[in-house]
């Protein structure tokens, strides 16, 4: 699959660097541009239509991070137009203050693209006395809280923002799709300079603070052209690629579904039958309670005709879970207790933390026991934490292929059979009575060997979840 992420952060980085498109004579220079722009900068503060505020500070040679064409100019974002935070009016007011005519923007409203609507408006009598400023068609909004900062839109009316929201008002001879793209550019270090506990912020003045480099207004449209261009192939690709991934998600779920039927392989009359697997099982699973190795459990009732989900072969046998595996509780570990290591963590949907020890070894079938992913089954890729919010499971490993035992309790949708509350579990009352599709221990390994092969060759094979970086 093609990183679209990464080539668009690439595209940007080289955009705002002047290397995505030609410098051309007759564009002028950007210093030029920005005394035009300390001009009308004047004329509006004149005017009365935009505040004096302090100088912003000079620009010094060792803050300059990269080379640019000579006929561009650094300056601070401050220089490229009006900034505005904006405010909430008070709740405890809202007949007064809220459900009016002029929209009023959130950060959550904000969609990396141009803002057509937003749920929320306030009225004028808000807009009078609540230190609010409507924003002109075209502003450049960008968040500055918590997980939405460097989330950016572009209005396409006249709006109205809360006080996590800062609003460009471009100067002319600066093209707000440039800003658009220019912010989004910085978005890591915006993210970067967030500063606070749960709820991290940055404020306006270290986005009008902050150093970017300007192109003539002409070289601003060519590379926004240039970046649309690119962008757009890249959706296509997003799209292609997700469509893609559905697809392989359908054959995934096909193949399995074949494979746990019967219908991959040939049944041999040399593998035996299922029914003398099934009295082996019988037998190791005394030998394991007799030893305390798992506990014994009351007898499961036959599968019955209208429990058999569908035809298997007449060598195979429907046997109850719980005639087949045992499973128990992990132990707790809040991630307040958790101490960072390498030894994986494993909760209700797969590995949730790592931590610096383990309890169970390499190749453990975990199963998902409370949240919204209950009935996910994994296995442990090395010795592995198994929290109290997944379940340990035991079998007779002699007696299965332990990948015909995932892939066939994957195939059964443990989870479907949950309490249905607002924190679903599963548990061994409810997953032992299951009906599941036992076929001889020869046929198990044909099965699997089968399966990832074909897996393998479709691209429909899951990736492993990848390591947290050594210590050093």
């Amino acid at each position: 699959m093609i990183d679209t992420q990464a080539i668009r952060s690439k595209i940007l980085d080289l955009a705002m660097r002047g290397k995505l498109t030609e410098q051309l004579p007759e564009d002028g220079t950007a210093e030029e541009l920005y005394q035009q722009i300390q001009a009308e900068k004047q004329k509006l503060i004149k005017a009365g239509k935009i505040k004096k505020e302090k100088p912003l500070p000079d620009i010094t040679a060792d803050e300059i991070p990269f080379e640019i064409p000579s006929n561009w100019k650094w300056i601070r974002l401050g220089d490229f137009g009006s900034w505005h935070a904006g405010a909430t009016p008070s709740r405890g007011n809202s007949f007064y203050y809220h459900d009016g005519r002029i929209p009023w923007l959130k950060t959550g409203d904000l969609n990396d693209g141009y803002i057509l609507s937003v749920p929320e408006c306030i009225t004028d009598l808000a807009l009078k006395e609540c230190s609010l400023q409507v924003n002109p068609i075209g502003s450049v909004l960008i968040a500055m809280y918590g997980a939405t900062i460097g989330k950016l839109g572009i209005a396409q009316m006249p709006l109205t923002t809360n006080q996590a929201c800062c609003a460009c008002n471009p100067y002319d001879g600066i093209y707000n799709r440039f800003v658009f793209f220019l912010l989004m550019s910085m978005r890591k270090s915006f993210i970067g300079m967030g500063i606070g506990g749960a709820q991290s912020n940055i404020s306006r003045d270290k986005i009008v603070n902050a150093l970017v480099p300007l192109p003539p207004l002409a070289e601003q449209h060519r590379i926004v052209a240039r970046i649309e261009q690119v962008f757009s192939v890249l959706d296509t690709i997003d799209t292609l690629q997700a469509k893609y991934a559905d697809n392989l998600a359908v054959l995934k779920s096909k193949l399995i579904d074949a494979a746990i039927q019967g219908k991959l392989t040939e049944q041999l009359p040399e593998d035996g039958t299922a029914e003398e697997l099934y009295q082996q099982i019988q037998a190791e699973k005394q030998a394991l309670i007799k030893a305390g190795k798992i506990k014994k459990e009351k007898l499961m009732s036959e599968i019955s005709d209208d429990k058999v989900p569908f035809e298997i072969p007449n060598n195979w046998k429907w046997v109850p879970l719980g005639e087949l595996i045992s499973i128990e509780s992990g132990r707790c570990l809040t991630s307040t207790k958790m101490i960072p290591g390498r030894i994986p963590v494993y909760g209700g949907n797969g590995i949730s933390g790592y931590h610096d020890c383990g309890f169970v070894p390499r190749g453990t079938v975990v199963i998902g026991r409370v949240g919204y992913y209950c009935g996910s089954v994994h296995v442990t890729k090395q010795e592995a934490w198994v929290t109290d919010n997944a379940f340990i499971t035991k079998y007779p490993e002699n007696c299965f292929d332990k990948w015909y035992l995932v892939y066939a309790l994957r195939c059964m949708k443990l989870g479907q059979n949950n309490n249905g509350s607002a924190q679903p579990v599963v548990s061994g009352k409810k997953i032992y009575p299951l009906a599941f599709p036992l076929p001889p221990l020869a046929e198990q390994k044909r099965i699997v060997a089968k399966l990832e092969g074909l897996l393998q060759a479709t691209g429909a094979a899951a990736p492993e979840p990848p390591l947290p970086p050594q210590a050093a």
